[in-house]
């Protein structure tokens, strides 16, 4: 099942460390698989508030994902990004495809009824 490293970026600002950081980002993940599926791309906050950048990596499983976040090749390259620009990441698990999101409804109903 697949799995994505989401991060929200936020207060960056530019520096020759985020720029080495951003060559060298891909040779960090390629061996495990991962790719960009988002890379500081535009988007459009439609509730709350997401100041800042999103990037999102796809990987084949969360083995490989957190391989990848654990791996000395990118905690190595880590700092040149955490010493520069604030922000949140996140590893999480896909769903399977043809996923059913009934079960999640009938456990809050569940969940209601035991109140």
């Amino acid at each position: 099942m697949s799995a994505y490293v989401i991060a929200h970026l936020q207060d960056a600002a530019p520096h020759p460390e985020i720029a080495d950081y951003i060559e060298r980002l891909p040779a960090t993940f390629e061996p495990y698989g991962g790719r960009y599926l988002v890379h500081a791309t535009q988007h459009e906050v439609k509730e709350g508030n997401w100041p800042g950048a999103v990037v999102m990596i796809g990987f084949p499983g969360i083995d490989e994902a957190q391989a990848w976040w654990d791996s000395p090749a990118y905690q190595e390259i880590a700092p040149l990004r955490s010493r520069h620009i604030k922000g949140d990441i996140i590893l999480v698990e896909g769903v399977p495809e043809g996923y059913d999101p009934t079960p999640a409804a009938n456990a809050v109903r569940e969940a209601l009824d035991a109140e």
